[in-house]
């Protein structure tokens, strides 16, 4: 059984010029993959007759389907493109006239002309229902090729792909089963983690692809293979996250859509544990990500945003004199913070950070990106030094994410 591969064709200059983000693709593949369709390529192209005849007759992928065009204005091109494209006259399609008739009482709309002529369709397509808009989609069978044309308003290409597309293709194609595993990786960069990886990538078996997805602080692997049935597709991904587990068990934090900050949040909920935070160089960053869950409330008491030195030793009880010595940006200061915002909340545990986030602001013996991190546990404190790179965004946020994963390594 060979894999079913799609294309998708996003019409429109708007999206060309960048004045509407192209989400329908994004959102087409994932229900593709979601149903065993690999999609082997998107484009965007603009309302042109021959971008779009292009596009269908250069593709050599068994399913098209292209988004847009399909309006009542003379821009909207798409279907006597399509026509021309299958030699089909046009005729009119009575079902869609009755409906539009029906959609436009309803929002006590007349029907002029224009709407008129959106019944008009290729009498070589198979009309899909539109349910919520006026122009139906198309669907043309070409040989061993299936052509389909959604309008490209989402609500109405999403039921449309829901309600007709997918059940069709299932019904036309034999389909093999996709599936995704993405194993959330933090603590190391991509070439890092892919030299500690390398023989175990080599390893992989032919049918399972690897793609690291990087973001500032985490990489994500993402593991994909397609089989006959589901429950196999699964088991021969998961027999590889086993051995890679093995490998980088320290670095594994969850899997798929799981944040870092859920993962802490579970922890301390499992273990019964509060948290607090001190936070300078991240002005309260770690606070958001772990109030972004619901029910952080049972863990989490507070934060003190200390970015002056006079909060750090007024409010955290920092040493002035290690302040004056050492400076803000240390080990010395930052295990004084953790400690400090620890016994001032009666937590279990306290994280803090204190850096120089950028762009300025650095020196040659403490250059942008020198961050100090500290977690404070009932019995002792830990604290590293990370040099993070010169983007003050990335260093909040790399700073954050290596702070929960410092904590979590403790809860663990």
């Amino acid at each position: 059984m060979r894999n079913i591969q799609a294309e998708i064709v996003a019409i429109g200059d708007e999206l060309l010029i960048g004045q509407v983000i192209n989400t329908n693709a994004s959102w087409i593949a994932a229900e593709l993959n979601k149903n065993g369709i690999a999609v082997s390529k998107i484009v965007a192209i603009s309302d042109n007759e021959q971008d779009i005849s292009n596009a269908i007759t250069e593709s050599h992928a068994d399913v098209i389907i292209s988004t847009g065009g399909l309006g009542p204005t003379k821009d909207d091109i798409t279907k006597g493109v399509l026509a021309n494209l299958f030699n089909s006259e046009m005729i009119f399609h009575e079902p869609t006239y009755n409906h539009i008739v029906n959609l436009f009482g309803k929002r006590n709309y007349p029907v002029t002309e224009v709407n008129r002529m959106q019944a008009m369709i290729p009498k070589k397509c198979k009309p899909l229902s539109n349910i919520h808009g006026t122009a139906p989609g198309m669907w043309f069978n070409s040989g061993n090729k299936v052509v389909i044309s959604l309008p490209g308003v989402p609500f109405e290409m999403k039921a449309l792909i829901t309600n007709e597309v997918i059940p069709g293709l299932k019904d036309h194609f034999n389909l093999n089963a996709i599936y995704h595993k993405t194993v959330m990786t933090v603590g190391k960069g991509e070439s890092m983690l892919a030299e500690k990886i390398e023989q175990w990538e080599k390893n992989l078996p032919t049918d399972i692809k690897l793609a690291y997805l990087p973001q500032p602080g985490i990489v994500r692997l993402r593991l994909s293979t397609s089989a006959k049935d589901k429950n196999t597709a699964q088991h021969n991904i998961e027999q590889e996250v086993i051995k890679l587990r093995k490998i980088i068990p320290e670095l594994i934090f969850g899997y798929d859509d799981i944040t870092l900050e859920e993962v802490v949040g579970k922890l301390l909920l499992d273990r019964n544990a509060t948290l607090s935070t001190a936070e300078s160089c991240t002005g309260g960053y770690i606070a958001h990500l772990i109030t972004s869950i619901a029910g952080s409330s049972r863990y989490f008491k507070g934060s003190v945003v200390s970015y002056a030195n006079e909060i750090k030793s007024g409010i955290l009880q920092v040493s002035t004199s290690d302040l004056n010595t050492f400076g803000a940006v240390s080990q010395q200061v930052v295990e004084q913070m953790a400690l400090g915002v620890r016994n001032k909340m009666k937590t279990d545990y306290a994280i803090a950070t204190s850096g120089i986030a950028g762009p300025d602001g650095g020196t040659e013996e403490k250059p942008v990106g020198t961050v100090w991190i500290a977690v404070a546990t009932t019995d002792k404190v830990i604290s590293k030094k990370y040099l993070l790179g010169e983007h003050r965004g990335r260093n909040i946020r790399r700073s954050a994410l290596l702070g929960l994963n410092m904590l979590r390594r403790q809860l663990l």
